[in-house]
Parts: C-alpha cells; structure tokens; sequence
C-alpha cells in the first residue's frame, strides 16, 4: 500500500500501481470525467501513469493552468496526426502548448499550407478525436529512437534526441502517430471537443535565423464547443481594442523602419498621455522622499559584467559598441540598477543616511528577435519607471511594505482592481540560473512572503520565475477582458550590493551591506500603456486622456465664442481643443466620437446667447445645457 497526500492535507491509502485517474474514480465520478492530468510530487503526470511510492497528488482539470496546458499539448499531437495524414512527406519539429493553445513547426517539402488549408486540417482533426484514441506513453532508449526516425528520414527529431540522455526518451502514441515527447497527455483523444486552428506563420528552426525557415500552425481547442464560440467572440472584442490599430488611429505612437524596427516614436497626444503618467509618479515619489537621478543610455562593458547583466542579457542586447580606444567597449543599457548602484556607492554612507531611495525614469535596450517584437507589448527600447531603495535588513521590511502600497495605488489609480499577486521564488532543482548564495536567496525570499503575510495580501507561490540576482513579488492584473498581464514588480535584493561591494557603516562602526530593493509599479512604460489602451479601449481615465474635450461650432460664424470658451476652460486647468473645420455639426460629431473625446461643446447662436454650451458626453449622447464654469467644476470633481 502506498499514502497519497491530496493539497488540502488529506492522506489516503491505496495499492501501488493505481493510476491518478483511478483514485479520482474513486473519489467521484464526476470528478474524474474531468481530471485531465495529475501533479505528482510536483510533477506534471499522465493521469493514467501508474504511481508506485508515497506521494503528494494533485488532480488537474481545465480549471488549473496545469490543466489546460496538458489539453492544449495533447491537442497539438492531434493536429500532427491529422498533417501526417493529409501531408505524408511532413517533418515534425516540436508542439508546445502555448498560454492560449499550442502550434507545431512543420516541413512540408515542396507542399506549402495556407490560411484556406487549415479547415480541411481541423474536420480531420475532428474526425480523429472521435475515435477515441488513447495517449500511450512508452518510454524507449536512445538508440530505438534514432533508429525510429532515420527510418521517418525526420532530421528535426534527430537533432532533438542529440540532446537528449538514454533512460529520459518517451514517446508518445495516438492512433498511428507517434512523437518524441516528455508529456503529459489526455487520457484520450475524445475530450478535445471543439477546435480552431486560427493562423500560418513562418518560423526559424528553433529560432536561430541561420537556419530553415519552417511552417508554424497555431490553433485553440476546448472541452466544449460554447467555451470555443466565448473565445471567438473575445478574439472579435481584443482585434477592435488591439493597441496598434487604436494607438495610431489615436495618434499615440508610431514606427519608423528607418528609425528601426521595435524603437516606438511618441507622438504629441501620447506624449502627453505618457507625461501624465509620469508626472503623477513622480508626485507620488516625491512624497515618499524618492531622489529623481538620471543615468546615460549606455555603460562601460564591464560595468554590467560584474552586475551579471552581460552574462543573463548579453545574447540579447545590441552588439557593443567599440570606441577609438583600444579593447573598450560600451553597451547600451539593458538595466537601470548597475547605474543606480554605482550613485549609491559614489560617496560613504551611515546606517543614519538609509534607506536611500534612488527613481529614475530609465530608457533600456534588448535586441528582440524582430519576430518576437509586438506593438508596445514587446520592443527593443523601453523606459522603467525603476527606483532602488538601499535599506539596512531591519528596515526591509517596512520599505517593501511601502512600495507595496505605493504600486497598488498606481494600480487602483489606473482601473486595475483585479490582479494576483504572485511570489516569483527560485527553481528548486536548477539554480545555476541564478546569482548568489542559498543564505542571501533564503533571506530574501523569507522576506517577501513574510512582509506580504503581514498586510494579508493574498499571494500565489511560483518558483522559477525569480529575476537572476533575487526574488519577486509580481503583479499579474486582468484586463476588461479576463486577460492576465504581468506589470508591477517588486524585488528583493542581498546579491548586487554584494557585487558593487555597496557599503555603510552600522551604529557598531563596522561595516555593513545595505539590503536593495528593486521597484516597477508601471514596469516598462510602453507595456504597461498598451495594455493601459487595450484594457479601456481607448476610452482613458479623464484625469490621462489627452483631449477631455471637443468644442464643436455649428458655424463659422461661432468661432470667436468658442474661442471664448476654450479660454475659460483652460484658464480651469482643462485641456481641448475647437473643430473648426468647415464641416457639418453631424459630422464633426462623429469624427469626435471615433477620436474617443470623453465631451463634446457644441457652441451656435442659442448656445452663445445664453452664455452655454450644449453637452455630449463620448458613447451616451446628449446631456443638456450648461453655463462653462458649471461643467468644468462638475467635470473636475469627477477626476
């Protein structure tokens, strides 16, 4: 007999050999016509894999990440068999799941699929997942697996087993398709109810631009075809919200090919939108008794060796730049913190001078691969609103606290009421990733989970998603549309102090490493403000908008009061501007409504006799009359 932990503490016998899905029979039926796959002493498993030891058992269903990514996974093994058997000549290269669905890189020779192809894919893929076929996961040695696929003449495969150890190889078969593949998979194929395969993409053979250029096809299946016809629909709503299309109907931002590729260009409106955002940290900052400082685009080589940025990003940023001199070299800054670290250790510090808090609006590089590059989302040069705070360890706890607070009023200030807070921790099994010693990453990770345990944020635990140099809280916020974006960060830090051996001295006269406390509310600007524009539409809070208002004369003939309303409105610190164009009132109406002006002032001969102006608001309509200074007073009170 073997004891089977479930999460919530609960211990159960049963006899070795019983599958995942078997004790989930046991528990209910019910629950086990859900059970997609199984955590197994924190290993994703087939849920139909024999467990023989003491184990901790987690059933994952579609409800868990876990979960989905299994379906998604067993899915694109599905998609596979069909290309094989509508394409005989196809080469395989890997199929991940992907956070919403799964692709699979694919040779196809001489034969080339196309967006009109792909329906013929999914009816075959249909028609396989009726059959019912199970997943079965067999595990062969090295040798079979060569062999396997010389026979196929599969070079991809090939090259993938290279990598790989004898006694680690599993493949994995549905009906006549079998697949080099770690798993875990379905049970069978017959929950794989609804299908969409949604695009054809090019893609380097494991991204390395040097070599061939293969086929990718992404697709989305569902337990349920109305969860599928749910995901259409938000596909439909997030392609009209899409920050790309309204940034530049918007004139927010653009993008110049002679400038460069994932460089975005500010213009007017999104600068001020963006100066607003800026300003009302800075406000906030200030209070805090932040410093502002400013830091050069680029940095000394050497400078980023001993941060170990070089080492974690060099692959990634621009080349270095060689000067006149001899064996010098500069990069542009991938990160803000090595300049901030070099600000704090410029002169001596007492343990009296802490916590120094250091802000910077910082501008930052990384050579993105340009098929990785997205709008704002992902770019090669982008600002943080970065601050490091250097503190002393008793103060650590109080200083995150604060720049907790701080990052949640960002949040609630911008609309973001819905969010997770994830503890990003190291990977327990590979920490050759990270920079360190075990005893500075147990201290500050013990200092994150207990400072937010103290205020009673509810936190998720994730390891392997901490930065290099230490651990992290993270933001994950949704969107108006369920979509979950990582934003603010906080990190704690003992190992860069100890790289710039930062110092001050205690009340012992000895000494001392500060504790560094990396900090992001935003995060990166132009992330934060796609998101920002997708979230609301374009439709911005009034107090960011950068056009509160449109004064709309009927006539020519009314632009001078206009031009005397306009004055007033200024005067109250409101900002707009006066259609003049010789248009129809109709028509400026709705040029103004697809600008996303939250108010229109329409001004003509009853308007100005009274000293009014006839009110629209941006979606709603008319609103009535209203003396200038009544509307402003009222507009201002609801910023």
């Amino acid at each position: 007999m073997i004891k089977i932990t479930f999460p919530d503490g609960t211990v159960r016998e049963y006899e070795s050999g019983i599958t995942s899905m078997e004790i989930a029979k046991s528990i209910s039926e019910g629950l086990a016509r859900n059970v997609l796959s199984a955590k197994v002493n924190g290993e994703i498993w087939d849920a139909t894999r024999p467990i023989s030891n003491d184990s901790k058992l987690q059933l994952l269903t579609w409800d868990s990440p876990e979960g989905k990514a299994t379906f998604w996974h067993s899915s694109a093994h599905l998609m596979a068999e069909a290309l094989e058997i509508l394409y005989p000549e196809t080469k395989f290269g890997i199929g991940p799941p992907i956070e919403a669905g799964f692709y699979y890189d694919i040779d196809t020779g001489d034969h080339q699929i196309l967006l009109a192809d792909l329906p013929k894919i999914e009816a075959k893929m249909k028609e396989l997942a009726a059959n019912k076929s199970t997943y079965n996961r067999r595990v062969v040695s090295k040798s079979d697996a060569i062999e396997f696929f010389k026979e196929k003449e599969d070079e991809y495969k090939l090259e993938l087993i290279e990598d790989l150890e004898d006694g680690s190889i599993t493949f994995y078969q549905q009906g006549n398709f079998v697949d080099l593949c770690r798993g875990p998979h379905l049970p069978d194929t017959s929950k794989i109810k609804a299908i969409k395969l949604t695009n054809v993409a090019g893609a380097y053979w494991r991204g390395d631009e040097k070599r061939k250029m293969m086929t990718r096809i992404y697709g989305i299946t569902f337990p349920k075809q109305k969860e599928l016809t749910e995901y259409l629909e938000l596909v439909e709503e997030a392609k009209k919200r899409d920050h790309r299309k309204l940034g530049a109907e918007l004139e927010l931002f653009m993008f110049s090919d002679k400038v460069g590729a994932g460089l975005p260009i500010w213009l007017p409106k999104g600068t001020a939108l963006r100066s607003r955002l800026e300003d009302f940290l800075k406000e906030e900052q200030l209070k805090r008794n932040y410093q502002p400082v400013i830091t050069p685009h680029i940095g000394k080589k050497d400078l980023y060796v001993i941060s170990g940025h070089y080492e974690k990003y060099g692959q990634d940023s621009f080349h270095p730049i060689q000067t006149p001199r001899e064996g010098e070299e500069f990069l542009l800054k991938p990160m803000n913190c090595p300049h901030h670290c070099e600000i704090y250790g410029h002169k001596p510090h007492s343990y009296r001078d802490l916590p120094i808090r250091i802000a910077e609006f910082g501008t930052v590089y990384r050579y993105e691969q340009s098929g990785e590059l997205h709008g704002l989302s992902r770019v090669r040069g982008f600002t943080q609103d970065d601050a490091h705070i250097f503190c002393t360890p008793d103060q650590l706890k109080e200083e995150f606290l604060g720049v907790l607070d701080l990052t949640k009023l960002v949040l609630r200030k911008l609309g973001f009421d819905n969010y997770t807070a994830q503890i990003s921790l190291r990977d327990q099994e590979d920490k050759s990733k990270y920079i360190g010693s075990d005893e500075n990453w147990d201290r500050a990770e013990k200092a994150i989970i207990d400072a937010t345990g103290e205020v009673g944020l509810e936190t998720v635990i994730v390891h392997g998603e901490a930065a290099f140099y230490g651990p992290k809280l993270d933001f994950m916020v949704k969107d108006a549309l369920g979509r979950s974006w990582q934003l603010g960060t906080i990190q704690v830090d003992y190992n860069l102090p100890e790289r710039f051996q930062l110092e001050y001295i205690g009340s012992d006269n000895e000494a001392h490493r500060p504790v560094m406390i990396h900090r992001a509310p935003f995060g990166s600007m132009e992330r934060f403000i796609g998101v920002l524009i997708e979230h609301t539409a374009g439709k911005f809070p009034l107090w960011l908008t950068p056009e509160q208002y449109a004064i709309l004369p009927i006539s020519d003939q009314y632009l001078e009061y206009a031009n005397k309303v306009q004055a007033t409105l200024s005067t109250l610190g409101l900002r707009g501007y006066i259609d003049s164009r010789t248009e129809s009132i109709g028509r400026k109406i709705r040029d103004t409504e697809l600008n996303k002006v939250p108010y229109m002032l329409i001004v003509g001969e009853k308007e100005e006799s009274a000293g009014v102006v006839a009110v629209r608001k941006q979606g709603e309509g008319d609103q009535g009359a209203m003396k200038v200074e009544d509307w402003a007073i009222a507009l201002k009170s609801n910023m």
